[in-house]
């Protein structure tokens, strides 16, 4: 991974554009640069990963909804030496647009096809055609191997999805969307992947757009055109293509727990309470997963870290050292279903300190949270942690905090409490709108 040659201030860059290894952006404690990892992280490297986050940054790390891995607190100054420091271990992949695969590509022993291969086949075609440019900086690319722990709940603007037919792998490819609602484009041969993925690219980037917008404006006949190559090029080709079952969306299983790898070991996940820890936490995390003899971790969505490589009976130990450290061990933890953005001082945009009320609200609504329930708290009304819906959105406000009903932060507050009595506030209307004997949460 090269350096750009720019060295443009983070505030210059694209309006609308993500943070990058060499693109921080600042936030209300300084620069946050976003790290995409595109492999196992090895344990000296994810230790020393930790090192420069606390040389360089404040020292707080946090793992993303869509399991990127974002440093904190870094100055115009350290920036450029913590991403040099980082590009030199070799653990991510370079700047642009995200092209996420299955958190266990290559090592699940359930999954259909190795995903990480066309995801670096797609990196190439991408600088080949010189498209990251002139792609909306929002644009993302989904390659799910088909394995139990997948991507069906991420969005992007394109999704590639294996699938067997015929006892044969092949690709089904969607827009703009996740697993449940992208819009279909039906089946292409497993070869033409990569091509197929940047030929789809094209098509926004010509229109400088994303998915959705170029489907609202013109509907698929562009991208479908873009795949006449894959499909002989024969309309009735391409709508049989398309007319194929899907089956339905796939199932996302957590990456928390045990997963079987292909070569007889296995991974073990934990997470990261509301997406963030202090650098000594994750460094002792590592030194536990030394202990029990795994060799290495990955990120995962829904901000959590998986470590590779232990044994069956090893992985006990893992879990108790993990909860020890204050990681989620359990799917049915409670701290999982409260989205909190960093809030303040963190972020300059933030009115309430979003994260350090969150433990008080996870706690008291425990009783009614989980995988239909979750409650969003966010510093303001970007909403930049969770742009979707939730049972309960709380928004922080120059006066108080807003309280939102099945629905975002765009939407209209059903009514507002002052922070201090935010946890009571919560608890009260879930006891009202579900009962105090009804109960929501799934183990």
């Amino acid at each position: 991974m090269n350096a750009p040659a720019s060295n443009t201030p983070a505030v210059q860059w694209r309006r609308g554009i993500c943070p990058g290894l060499w693109h921080p952006l600042p936030t209300g404690d300084g620069l946050l640069a976003r790290i995409l990892p595109i492999d196992t992280i090895a344990l000296e490297p994810f230790a020393a990963l930790c090192v420069l986050a606390r040389r360089y940054g404040n020292g707080i790390v946090e793992i993303t909804a869509r399991g990127s891995i974002q440093v904190r607190g870094l100055s115009a100054h350290s920036a450029s030496q913590f991403a040099g420091e980082i590009a030199a271990l070799g653990i991510a992949a370079e700047d642009g647009i995200p092209i996420l695969c299955n958190p266990l590509a290559g090592l699940d022993a359930a999954e259909i096809f190795d995903a990480a291969p066309l995801a670096a086949a797609l990196r190439s075609e991408l600088t080949r055609r010189s498209l990251t440019a002139r792609l909306d900086p929002k644009v993302s690319v989904a390659i799910d191997g088909g394995a139990p722990l997948n991507l069906a709940r991420i969005t992007a603007d394109i999704r590639v999805r294996a699938e067997m037919r015929n006892d044969r792998p092949v690709l089904r490819l969607g827009l703009g969307g996740d697993d449940r609602n992208a819009f279909d484009l039906g089946l292409i041969a497993l070869d033409f992947g990569a091509e197929a993925v940047a030929r789809l690219l094209l098509v926004l980037a010509e229109r400088g757009a994303r998915a959705r917008d170029v489907i609202a404006a013109e509907g698929t006949a562009c991208f479908d055109d873009a795949l006449a190559f894959a499909r002989g090029g024969s309309k009735g080709d391409r709508e049989a293509a398309k007319s194929s079952t899907t089956g339905g969306a796939s199932r996302c299983n957590d990456a928390i727990g045990l997963h079987a790898l292909r070569d007889g070991s296995f991974a073990c996940g934990v997470g990261l309470a509301f997406g963030h820890a202090e650098t000594s936490a994750l460094e002792k995390l590592a030194d536990a997963a030394a202990i029990v003899g795994a060799r290495g971790l990955r990120t995962a969505p829904n901000r959590s870290l998986i470590a590779i490589g232990l044994t069956k009976e090893d992985t006990s130990n893992f879990l108790a050292a993990a909860a020890n450290l204050g990681f989620i061990t359990r799917a049915s933890d409670p701290r999982r279903h409260v989205i909190a953005c960093a809030g303040a001082p963190l972020c300059a945009s933030a009115y309430i300190a979003a994260r350090a009320i969150a433990p008080d609200i996870a706690a008291a609504a425990a009783p009614y949270l989980g995988n239909e329930l979750t409650i969003h708290v966010s510093g303001c009304g970007k909403g930049c942690a969770h742009f979707g819906t939730a049972a309960l959105t709380v928004v922080g406000t120059p006066e108080d905090c807003a309280l939102i009903a099945d629905g975002s932060v765009r939407d209209a507050p059903f009514a507002a409490a002052p922070l201090h009595e935010l946890p009571n506030v919560v608890l009260d209307h879930l006891r009202e709108r579900f009962g105090a004997g009804e109960r929501t949460r799934h183990a």
